[in-house]
Order: structure tokens, then sequence, then C-alpha cells
């Protein structure tokens, strides 16, 4: 039995073919460069399920497997989940952060788990040791700090981050650099010692675009899982064929 993730953001398109719940085969791609990658894929396997998280436009990926007569679905807040989701706007609730919390389900069972998803934005997802989803934050990623401090000044550059700079930048680059990078690192570490002041027995994935370059510094007691969210997917998909 195979099933086929696909993971549709603004900008990047994501893929996982799993097997019994272990992925052997994933690939990410600018979105308009994806539908060729996704043909391969539908040419060389057969898939019982197919789900589709999509926060960007799911029009061409929709388009090709309906051409295909393929089978799919869209996750959204009706699609049974594996945790109760006691959000207060479900219908609202990203289907990215859907899909962590039940990747989290999986992997950590019965424990507090916090799921920080460091991509354009910084998701903080909270579910409890009931298999409970309460809800969590949003904010800003490295990239959107960079490009706001660039768009609404008149003379600060456009920057990228490229390493962990030292606190105090001696030019305008050092400083931004400074800023927003220790920013999202201090912002973060304050995150977690919440919740670990109220659950001191808490798990935290680190996942997403910038996680990798995140975790050389925030170490202490985080795992970070680059395919977090396509596990989710997948579990979701195991899950409603078991019900």
């Amino acid at each position: 039995m195979k099933n086929l993730a696909i993971d549709i953001g603004n900008t990047r398109l994501k893929l996982g073919v799993f097997q019994h719940q272990k992925l052997i085969f994933k690939e990410e791609k600018e979105v308009l460069k994806s539908i060729q990658v996704l043909e391969k894929v539908l040419d060389s396997h057969t898939f019982q399920n197919i789900l589709l998280a999509s926060t960007g436009n799911p029009e061409k990926v929709v388009t090709l497997l309906e051409q295909r007569g393929l089978l799919y679905k869209i996750l959204d807040h009706k699609t049974p989940v594996p945790f109760k989701n006691s959000y207060k706007s479900p219908e609202t609730l990203g289907v990215d952060r859907m899909a962590l919390v039940a990747a989290a389900t999986k992997h950590y069972p019965e424990q507090d788990v916090l799921v920080i998803d460091a991509g354009t934005c910084v998701t903080y997802d909270f579910k409890n040791k009931n298999e409970e989803y309460l809800g969590g934050s949003i904010s800003l990623g490295l990239s959107m700090r960079f490009k706001a401090l660039h768009h609404f000044t008149a003379k600060l550059p456009l920057l990228e981050a490229s390493k962990i700079p030292e606190y105090i930048g001696k030019n305008t680059a050092e400083a931004i650099e400074s800023g927003v990078i220790h920013g999202i690192l201090t912002e973060i570490k304050g995150v977690i010692d919440w919740y670990r002041s109220i659950y001191p027995e808490l798990t935290i994935i680190l996942t997403g675009g910038d996680a990798l370059f995140l975790s050389k510094t925030l170490k202490n007691g985080i795992f970070a899982h680059q395919n977090f969210l396509l596990e989710g997917l997948d579990y979701i998909m195991v899950f409603n064929t078991t019900q």
C-alpha cells in the first residue's frame, strides 16, 4: 500500500511517497516547476490514497490528478484526524498545522508536545498527553522579518540568513542580521520556556525550512524533523483507512 502526501505552499511544493508508513521518496520544488516531478511520481507508483494540504493554489495539481482519473482528498477542518481538535475556530486552522499535530500524535503519543514550524511563518502548536490540540501561536519567519525591514524603510538593505551573527552588529548589515536572527531565537527560547514552566516534561519538535539553521543554536532537548508535515499527512491517510 502506497500513499502520496502533497504539501502545496505559496512558493514551494513538497511531496512524499509512503509505503507502510515509511517515507520512500521525497521531492521539493518551486510550485511552477513541480508538475513534471509529480507526473514522474504518478508514472512510477500506484497509490491507494492521495492527500493534499494546500496553503497555496492547488489548481494545477488537482487538474493533473483529475486528468489521470485518480481519487484524492484535500485536507480541511472536516477531515477526521487522530487527535481532538479544541481550536475555537477549526475552520480557520491551517491544514499544515493540522498535519504537524497529527505527526506529533503518531510519533509522541501520550506526551505533551510543542511543534515549532520555522518556515515563511513560525508557528507554535501544542497537543497535550491526552491527544488534545489546544492551539498555539503564529509569528514572522526569518525571511519575512528581513523583507519587512527592507520594505517598510527607505534605506535598509534586503538581507538573508547565512550564519549566526554576533550580538553587537558593527555596521548596518550586521545590525540587521543580529536583530532578526537573535530576535527570532530569543522569541523561540522564550516560548519554549513558557510552555516548559507549565508542562515540565514537554517534548519539542523543530521543523520547517529554517529548522536546520536555527537548530545550530537551539540544542536544548529539541528534536529536528525535516519531514514532519509529510509524515502527518500520511498518518491522517492511515487513520482514515482504519476507521
